[in-house]
């Protein structure tokens, strides 16, 4: 599979200085965790399922989630749980859609509400389990995971499948200032023994907001609700360091609500919208309640976090397009890396808009060129607005 895999050849060539490369389920977990992108959250009882994911895939999906948690009710598990077996046999047996193959799905995860559906779900999926990547695993915290982390281990044992494992942090011991702390440190701790299995981990804010009654607006990004915005902050300060010891953190869901009065002036800026089409994308951005969703990618990446996770596939151009290398990105970090600079110092950019000091910047560079790798770089005269076009073209 490849990002922007989904809009032709042609294109491709015209909006890329480097074109995205591909990867596979089997790829490096350093790999994947920067490629999983906008992972599209599905509930697991959806009719048709193999059909829509099927659909998704061809529409630039990469990442999966089919939830039998909050997505649906209690009493909707069992059925839940047999809709997803089915949907894996037809996505094995290829009676979707003739002329897709197995190798065009994305990467598959399931997300569980208890350890024991790990080790039942591998059982029933039989041989069927190759198309799965992992699961995701709720309310995680040191007591939680550790059972769900050693169920991941014995389906591992079982199946002869590498399966990732997605902690999703969203409890309340998290929230809470007097428990963060410990919280946070014994997270820390067991993600630490199970290194290998943990791909990245996900923020559940729409939990964080629950615990105090609140619900943000389409005018307002996770980072304008303070209380969010610390925990955040906290859990990239412990589990998203770049010094080896972290991991891949990804965004948290945006909302989508249809919108009533607007409280607030549009947050997308106008000029880069200015030329040909451009403007009526900008205009139909903000009917659709989009351009907060934009300003909160932004915020992501500002605040260390990679990837989002997804409720409507709407969402998914947009956090894929944001995800590109500008040809500047690439090209400081190109500098900031090459082999003669490893003593360290300052130059100007390329762009002589800005200095690079090579030790500080090194860290950001190296991300920067991980991202390049699965998201490609733009070229120079190419932007957010070509991109987005041509995904939502493609």
């Amino acid at each position: 599979m490849r990002h922007f895999g989904h809009i032709p050849a042609a294109v491709q060539a015209r909006l890329f200085h480097r074109e995205p490369a591909e990867f596979t389920a089997d790829s490096p977990a350093g790999t994947l965790a920067v490629a999983l992108g906008a992972t599209l959250y599905s509930p697991a009882t959806r009719p048709r399922l193999a059909d829509a994911v099927r659909k998704q895939a061809r529409r630039g999906v990469v990442s999966m989630v089919l939830c039998l948690e909050d997505s649906i009710s209690d009493a909707e598990v069992g059925a839940g749980e047999a809709n997803l077996v089915q949907t894996f046999a037809d996505l094995a047996a290829g009676t979707v859609t003739d002329a897709d193959t197995a190798t065009d799905l994305p990467l598959l995860f399931i997300r569980v509400r208890e350890p024991r559906q790990i080790t039942d779900l591998v059982d029933r999926l039989g041989a069927t389990v190759a198309l799965l990547s992992g699961f995701v695993l709720p309310k995680f915290t040191e007591t939680r995971g550790r059972a769900f982390l050693e169920a991941l281990t014995q389906a591992e044992r079982t199946s002869g499948r590498r399966l990732f494992a997605m902690p999703v942090l969203e409890s309340p011991e998290l929230l809470h200032l007097e428990t963060r702390a410990e919280t946070l440190a014994g997270i820390a701790s067991i993600t630490d023994k199970h290194r290998d299995r943990v791909l990245a981990l996900r923020l559940g804010v729409t939990d964080f907001c629950s615990a105090y009654g609140l619900r943000r607006s389409p005018d307002m990004t996770a980072y304008d609700i303070k209380i969010v915005a610390n925990v955040i902050a906290d859990v990239v300060n412990v589990l998203g360091r770049s010094d080896g010891t972290g991991f891949t953190v990804t965004g948290p869901v945006w909302e989508y609500f249809r919108q009533g009065e607007r409280m607030f002036k549009p947050q997308l800026r106008r000029s880069p919208f200015l030329e040909g089409r451009a403007e009526d994308l900008r205009t139909a951005l903000i009917e659709h309640d989009l351009d907060g969703l934009l300003r909160e990618i932004e915020l992501d990446r500002a605040n260390g976090l990679l990837g989002k996770t997804c409720i409507h596939p709407t969402h998914v151009v947009p956090v894929h397009a944001l995800s590109v290398v500008s040809h500047e990105e690439w090209s400081d970090a190109q500098d900031i890396l090459r082999p003669e600079r490893d003593g360290g110092g300052v130059l100007r950019s390329a762009y002589t808009n800005k200095m690079n000091e090579v030790k500080p910047h090194r860290a950001w560079a190296e991300r920067i060129l991980l991202r390049a790798e699965v998201f490609g770089v733009a070229k120079e005269d190419v932007g957010f607005v070509d991109l987005l076009t041509a995904g939502l073209a493609g």
